[in-house]
């Protein structure tokens, strides 16, 4: 059946618009790709045992993920996650810990296998995952990248591993972006993280939310938190990520050493209301607990 004139004339209108809407986030695309700066430098090598000091067999601790994984655009080893994440998890649960980077700058969801079967060699008792980032940049829909985050995890804890997952950060604190791709890209980072929390939580790891945690600091402090190319976070910024990944990856060993953390029941809900939960609270850590979920809050 043939649509009427004014409805033909709206729906053709709509295409235009969109179209224009479309090829308006292109051509800002490409701008945001001249305006934010590169560093052909890449992150000093800082893989080892952190804690030698320390009693106990070391932790073995797999890192996995993109760029901010990797510590994109730091100089010295001691400012480049690996080396927070040793130092500072070392301390955390009082005993040695062991890392080995598997990250790669550019990486998204679908190189998480090809980085397992990377560091499979490492018998990895933990594995952090920062991920997300360049599948919202590539338009990767979020319930494929998901998906591959779940095989990932699935993979990992078959392998005897706990998980924690740094969620998609919030792209839309990136000044360098113009308006309006800065709140498209805040809309699509956040419909990431979400997507990334859900498939963390059926596959029994632990979702770290650094999205609503880091964005409104980015946005108050952008000066100190962004590096030199404006997009990637400077040493502070990774310092500031890093303590919330290694609050989550302490928590995630001292549950499987038996010291259960006691939740509220008023932070036992589904696996959505969690999620929506999450995206709320800054800093929330989310845990599935048989059917249900555990929003674990941060303290201020």
């Amino acid at each position: 059946m043939a649509l009427p004139d004014k409805t033909t004339k709206a729906a053709a209108g709509a295409l235009v618009a969109l179209s224009g809407l479309y090829g308006l986030l292109i051509g800002e695309v490409l701008l945001a790709r001249k305006r934010i700066g590169t560093t052909d430098e890449v992150p000093p090598l800082s893989d080892g045992v952190y804690g030698v000091d320390l009693p106990g067999k070391p932790l073995r601790v797999l890192l996995m993920g993109d760029s901010a994984a990797v510590g994109y655009g730091m100089k010295r080893a001691d400012q480049t996650p690996a080396a927070l994440i040793g130092l500072g998890l070392s301390h955390l649960i009082d005993a040695p810990v062991d890392i080995a980077t598997v990250a790669k700058v550019g990486a998204r969801s679908s190189h998480l296998r090809e980085q397992i079967a990377e560091g499979r060699s490492h018998l990895p008792d933990l594995a952090i995952i920062v991920i997300g980032a360049n599948d919202v940049t590539h338009q990767v829909p979020p319930r494929r990248a998901g998906r591959l985050l779940a095989a990932a995890i699935a993979e990992l804890r078959s392998l005897g591993a706990e998980v924690v997952v740094g969620t998609c950060p919030d792209l839309g604190t990136i000044k360098q972006l113009p308006q309006p791709l800065r709140v498209a890209a805040r809309i699509l980072s956040r419909k990431m993280a979400r997507a990334q929390l859900i498939a963390t939580l059926a596959e029994g790891g632990r979702a770290v939310t650094l999205a609503d945690l880091l964005g409104p600091l980015f946005v108050s402090k952008g000066d100190i938190l962004f590096g030199e190319d404006r997009f990637h976070p400077s040493d502070v910024g990774y310092a500031t990520m890093v303590s919330f990944l290694n609050a989550g990856a302490a928590a995630s060993w001292r549950e499987r050493r038996s010291e259960k953390y006691t939740g509220a029941p008023r932070d036992y809900m589904s696996v959505a209301q969690a999620a929506t939960e999450a995206s709320k609270l800054g800093g929330t850590q989310v845990v599935r607990d048989g059917r249900l979920a555990r929003v674990l809050r941060r303290r201020r």
